[in-house]
């Protein structure tokens, strides 16, 4: 059986006129754990949507847990798939109980109905919000968590149905620096645990980047700058030709940190 996770050839994304991804190749292998990175409109979210099966390329070739786009029922391959994004928020219902948002994961919906849950879900729901820190939050409404409570709560959420690949997109938007640091920590646990899914991390900033990561791509207007081992990607170099600005890089017990040439 192939290790091959993600696998995408000459992969472009039209809008209108414009490329929004052009001639990308990439491939993640089962354990890696990915970070993508670049300045805004660069098309981190673009390609992370190809990786979820929500787009389809204008061009080019994708495959994904080996199935390939195009020839096979996204609707069998995404709930091997965790997602945690944005959007994802909106359609949760503000009344939902923290451990409901996570359970209904089993059935790929929103907002718990009449379906029925074994006591198997429970404790794995259960478990995963002692997984992330929240397990005192499971009977709290969802509306009433703070912004980091909620990535924390969508994160238990994606993994309830055990995906073989993680993609978070952008998880650390918005969060206040203690709500950060705690996610990033959380985040670090699971991509140093042998048992974690493969997992893609889309984020503008090299400080919300775990430990554990392992490899890296850098975008800037739709083409890949750099990509591969972490260490090898983010250097001063690589960095300033993504964001077009003299920016000087270093590590720190496995934490990055970034900031503008003097």
């Amino acid at each position: 059986m192939s290790d091959v996770v993600i696998a995408m050839s000459g992969v472009r994304v039209r809008r209108g006129t414009a490329w929004i991804l052009s001639d990308v190749d990439w491939t993640v292998r089962a354990d890696e754990r990915w970070v993508l990175l670049g300045p805004n409109g660069a098309g981190k979210s673009t390609l992370i949507n190809i990786a979820a099966t929500r787009l389809h390329p204008t061009r080019g070739s994708v495959t994904i847990l080996g199935e390939t786009l195009g020839l096979s029922d996204v609707f069998d391959l995404r709930p091997r798939i965790g997602l945690v994004g944005t959007s994802l928020t909106e359609t949760i219902p503000a009344r939902e109980k923290v451990r409901d948002v996570v359970l209904t994961a089993s059935w790929g919906i929103t907002g718990r109905w009449r379906e029925e849950y074994a006591d198997a879900d429970l404790r794995r729901a259960d478990g995963l919000l002692a997984l992330l820190g929240i397990a005192d939050l499971a009977d709290r409404a969802f509306g009433s968590l703070s912004d980091g409570e909620r990535k924390r709560a969508q994160i238990a959420r994606a993994l309830m149905s055990d995906p073989e690949m993680l993609l978070l997109d952008e998880p650390a938007a918005g969060l206040d620096l203690g709500g950060r640091e705690a996610l990033v920590q959380r985040l670090s646990a699971m991509a140093t645990s042998p048992d974690a899914p493969t997992s893609v991390l889309v984020t503008h900033h090299v400080e919300e980047i775990p430990v554990g990561t392992t490899h890296a791509m850098l975008l800037r207007e739709g083409r890949v700058v750099a990509q591969g081992v972490v260490s090898d990607v983010l250097t001063g170099e690589h960095l300033t030709a993504a964001y077009g600005l003299p920016i000087d890089v270093e590590r720190r017990e496995g934490r990055w940190l970034a900031r503008a040439r003097a």
